[in-house]
């Protein structure tokens, strides 16, 4: 889900200045409230919906993520890991289903994917304004290997939400949010640990994850309109020119499926991308944006991470390929209950290792939105705006997330019902904060 770079931006830039063979965009112009944005270049707009049934030049992303629905994450959902909080021997989709085996662990699971996001929420997503939704899915899904624990059936789920997102008139991006061996270590790429992706045959194995995913939905590409090659690959542990070649392929893997879909690149918090381009056409930079996951960050005032938010603006703006941020929050803290990991505490009330106190997490750890302080509500509500403002300065954004068990600062369904996320999405209770 997230890593803990200060520069994703500078890394997104520096990505998007190298691949110089992607079309350019036109200069970004006002939109309306529903994202609608006049065209100003019909040709390259015709190209566009010729390739690709939504238009990420003339229009915005306004979307939200799914998390925790194909990939578990003890945060999200802490009552699938409870009875594991005191032993901790159970942190990761990977271990779950190792310990519980796969005929219980399938029975769990199929329960959790069939009633944890329904269409209701599809529904509900669009009527607050949306029109995407990114769902991240993990390779054992679609391309399981031998000897994994992990269990599938996610697919027959999946096709269901694409048949929910088309009857709500949203459009969905694939995530591919974990790759054989962890391309992160997070425990969100299913395996918590080391980083061994890259190793073996595990590029090969993930590029087969993804041929099998393109051609799953090739025929869906009035709803599937882009594909995200990987989630955050930690670029500090990985080769970085075999990540650039994994794109390269990853892409060509992706398009040769149907020309129709987008191809997303995480930035992999990296700022050196020389040697890639290969002339891939609709590519799409992700981009990720938290300011919790340092003891610097999480110590920003709520002024300071509101201006920090609107700096981004411009720097976004300055590119001339699709950028999103697919990633980011309402949280001004890493308080919520096993964010940093199952067991582990938080940066902000100096209970995680090496961190130092800034504010006390009560009401923030676990609850609702509707408990919150007046203080702390104000703060979310004058964060998220800024947010908006300075994301929809270019492509477009990914809230994550929909849904969660009792994380307030992330949950948007509970921030959309306790008034801290606008309706309608241009709303504005703190205008002119990015100028």
């Amino acid at each position: 889900m997230f890593g803990t770079s200060t520069n994703l931006l500078r890394s997104a830039t520096a990505i998007l200045a190298l691949l110089s063979n992607v079309r350019a965009a036109p200069t970004l112009y006002a939109c309306s409230g529903n994202g609608q944005c006049p065209s100003t270049n019909n040709t390259y707009s015709e190209i566009r919906k010729r390739a690709v049934a939504f238009d990420y030049n003339a229009n915005k992303v306004r979307g939200v993520n799914l998390g925790g629905w194909f990939v578990l994450e003890p945060w999200i959902t802490p009552s699938i890991f409870g009875e594991w909080s005191s032993s901790q021997t159970v942190v990761d989709e990977y271990t779950y289903t190792k310990t519980l085996g796969k005929a219980e662990a399938s029975s769990r699971l199929q329960n959790h994917w069939n009633t944890f996001i329904t269409q209701g929420d599809f529904n509900a997503i669009a009527q607050a304004g949306l029109n995407h939704v990114r769902i991240p899915i993990g390779y054992w899904a679609v391309a399981p290997l031998g000897g994994d624990p992990y269990v599938q059936g996610q697919l027959d789920v999946l096709d269901k939400a694409i048949n929910w997102a088309r009857g709500a008139g949203l459009k969905v991006m694939l995530d591919l949010h974990g790759a054989p061996g962890s391309q992160n270590g997070f425990d969100n790429s299913g395996k918590y640990g080391s980083i061994d992706w890259q190793k073996g045959d595990t590029v090969s194995q993930t590029l087969t994850a993804l041929q099998n995913l393109a051609n799953r939905y090739k025929g869906d590409t009035d709803v599937v309109t882009a594909i995200e090659l990987l989630n955050e690959p930690a670029g500090w542990g990985l080769d970085m020119a075999g990540v650039q070649d994994f794109y390269s392929k990853g892409s060509q893997t992706v398009k040769s499926a149907s020309s129709n879909f987008a191809v997303a690149l995480h930035d992999a918090f990296q700022a050196d991308w020389s040697g890639f381009g290969g002339g891939v056409d609709n590519v799409m930079i992700d981009t990720h944006q938290y300011q919790i996951f340092s003891p610097e960050e999480v110590g920003r005032s709520p002024s300071e991470h509101v201006s920090h938010a609107c700096s981004l603006g411009p720097k976004l703006a300055s590119n001339n390929k699709w950028i999103v941020v697919g990633e980011w929050t309402g949280a001004q803290t890493d308080c919520a209950k096993w964010l940093n990991g199952l067991g582990k505490g938080a940066r902000y009330d100096g209970s995680f290792p090496a961190s130092r106190w800034t504010g006390d997490c009560k009401g923030k750890s676990v609850g609702s939105v509707a408990s919150l302080s007046s203080d702390d509500k104000n703060n979310i509500r004058s964060y998220i705006e800024a947010q908006l403002d300075a994301y929809e300065q270019h492509t477009g954004w990914f809230f994550w997330t929909w849904k969660t068990e009792s994380a307030p600062e992330w949950d948007m369904q509970d921030l959309l019902a306790g008034g801290l996320f606008p309706q309608p999405l241009n709303s504005r209770q703190h205008p002119g904060q990015c100028g």
